[in-house]
């Protein structure tokens, strides 16, 4: 029996010996490890292209040379306008500085920083306070306007010359309940390119009373001293 045990241990022993010669003989395998995303070939993973931000999520950007904007009237009594400039909104509902009749600011134009903001009410409020604010406006100054519910029936010949001498072309002809976004300065030479005018018309009217809102955008030039 011992010796027919050490046999069998030989013989197996040999077997193994023989097997490891065949493969390295004939294969001469040498043995690394793969990784699996190697076996199945190396895949890159991108994530999709986000698209460009824009500031005040204009539809374009706007150039070095220029602000970006954009200004949305009132809609109806219900909801105030907004003005974005630069990325910032800087008139609001929720900042709680606008209110019925021209809500109006004032930006520096070299610099682009806000310096005023006030809201005059066109329907019961006193003209004089809007003349007095028209009237203090310095060269180079940026004026920013939207309407929200009334910006005409207090409106004075007075207050829509000083409007016009700031590039509107529309403020002589405003009137009840019209909406109205306008984007002028102190000292423009020509008429503003950045001016809306809705006429207030029961036949067109989206609301009851009311035109519909107005959204401009755009990218005003910065002054250049």
């Amino acid at each position: 029996m011992r010796w027919t045990g050490l046999i069998r241990i030989a013989a197996v022993l040999f077997s193994l010996g023989t097997a490891w010669l065949f493969v390295h003989t004939y294969f001469n395998t040498s043995w690394k490890v793969v990784s699996l995303r190697s076996w199945l070939g190396t895949v890159i993973y991108q994530r999709p292209t986000q698209p460009l931000r824009t500031k005040c999520g204009n539809q374009k950007s706007c150039p070095e040379s220029s602000f970006a904007f954009k200004v949305i009237s009132g809609a109806a009594n219900v909801v105030g306008p907004s003005m974005c400039f630069e990325n910032t909104i800087i008139m609001s509902g929720v900042k709680n500085n606008v209110g019925r009749g021209l809500n109006i600011a004032l930006v520096n134009g070299t610099n682009g920083q806000l310096m005023k903001t006030g809201v005059f009410d066109m329907y019961s409020g006193d003209i004089k306070l809007l003349l007095d604010f028209l009237k203090a406006i310095q060269s180079g100054t940026i004026v920013i306007v939207a309407s929200y519910d009334d910006p005409a029936t207090k409106l004075n010949d007075e207050a829509r010359k000083l409007f016009t001498s700031l590039g509107s072309s529309h403020a002589s002809k405003l009137a009840f309940r019209d909406n109205w976004n306008f984007v002028g300065a102190k000292g423009l030479k020509n008429e503003s390119p950045f001016e809306q005018h809705l006429k207030n018309e029961a036949a067109k009217n989206k609301y009851d009373g009311w035109p519909e809102v107005l959204e401009m955008e755009g990218c005003v030039p910065k002054k250049m001293d």
